[in-house]
Parts: C-alpha cells; structure tokens; sequence
C-alpha cells in the first residue's frame, strides 16, 4: 500500500487532467509508464519495454527476502525454491523439481546468448555439478536468492558468477506468458 500511495504521490496531477488511462505517445497508458519507471527503480535498471510487469512486481516484494536451505516463504527462502515461487505465481505453472541440479535436467539447454527474459541460469557453486540457479530478467541481470544476501539482483558479467556459469535453460512447453505485460 505504501508503494502505491508514493507512487500516486510521484505522479503528476496534469498527467491525471487527460485521464489515468490516457495512452503516450508510445501507446501505454500513463499508469503502465509510472509502475514500469517504478519497477526500474525497484530493481535497479531500465525495463525492456515489452517486460513482464508482473514478474518484477514480483521480484520487488521478494527483494531482501533472507537466505534459509529448503525454505520456501517470506520467512526465508532457498534459489530453487525462489524460482518455484516465481514461476507458480507469475507463470501459473509448477516446474516440479526438488533443487537445481533437477531443474537444469528438466529444461532445454539453450546458447548463453539466446537468454531472454524468464530463462532460468544455472551455476556451479560447489564442486563441480549445478548446485545454484536463478531466473534471467535481460540486460545481463537475474534475480536468485544467495546464500549470503537473500534475494537479490545480480549481473551474469560479475567475477564470481562469470566463474561459475554452467548454463541455461528454458521449459519446453513455452506457454509462460503473463496475464500483465
């Protein structure tokens, strides 16, 4: 409620003169700009302007969420459990794997520079199997949650995941649209 009334606050009463669904010049109504201008600022960069709105309101409420093993709740959360949550809310869809390493088995492999938005990365952390796995969100960004800041937005270029990038992967039957673009 608090990031509605700032974000009502934000927005400018000559904006509300042609109508809250007037549409811009790039064909969005003004609602849809000021929550995707919001949801940049969330998450810390510039939306791709076809981004999912709902998989970053998403992400914002989880931002900072703790770190727990198996934990799969506000209270606290693991990576695979983290993308789990993603996907059933934002996607409708269950993915119906236990940790990461059966995620990766899951999925269609695809080339790193294929990766779009709702693609899953993976990682070795420990040893040498997949043991780490987040969801891409573009611009070289994912969102996972670590063991050491809970859930966070990280870069694929940063040393210790460039090191550590085992691969992608997307879910076969491609029907992971949201309802709110």
């Amino acid at each position: 409620m608090k990031k509605l009334v700032l974000l009502l606050c934000l927005i400018s009463p000559s904006i509300f003169a042609q109508g809250p669904l007037a549409v811009s010049d790039t064909g969005e109504s003004f609602i849809i700009q000021y929550k995707k201008e919001y949801l940049s600022q969330e998450v810390g960069f510039q939306l791709h302007p076809d981004a999912n709105l709902m998989l970053f309101d998403t992400i914002s409420t989880w931002l900072g969420t703790p770190y727990r093993f198996a934990g799969n709740c506000e209270k606290g959360i693991d990576c695979s459990g983290f993308v789990t949550v993603l996907f059933n809310r934002v996607y409708g869809k269950k993915i119906g794997a236990r940790n990461s390493a059966e995620m990766y088995d899951k999925l269609v492999h695809i080339k790193k520079g294929d990766i779009k938005e709702g693609d899953l990365v993976f990682f070795k952390t420990s040893r040498r199997r997949i043991s780490h796995v987040g969801l891409y969100l573009g611009e070289n960004k994912f969102v996972h949650a670590s063991t050491s800041n809970g859930v966070i937005i990280s870069n694929l270029d940063e040393i210790y995941y460039k090191n550590r990038y085992a691969g992608a992967g997307r879910w076969e039957n491609e029907i992971v649209e949201s309802n709110e673009k």
